[in-house]
């Protein structure tokens, strides 16, 4: 299953690393893409609770996640 979402307030590689180490560790999570424009594509083996993506993507730092 791929799912697309928006994150708001990446300035730089470093906030990409993050958000992508922290989405990447959801159980059920199979590939991260992200990309500084805020584009962030997940691959996963059956849907993720949407709650879980905005845990991990606040859990890299201020940030904030919507469904594409």
């Amino acid at each position: 299953m791929i799912t697309h979402y928006k994150v708001s307030g990446m300035t730089c590689g470093n906030c990409v690393n993050h958000v992508t180490e922290e989405v990447s560790e959801i159980d059920g999570v199979t590939n991260v893409t992200v990309v500084l424009d805020g584009s962030m594509t997940v691959e996963s083996e059956a849907r993720i609770p949407f709650d879980a993506i905005i845990e991990a993507v606040q859990e890299a730092g201020e940030y904030t996640v919507v469904e594409a």
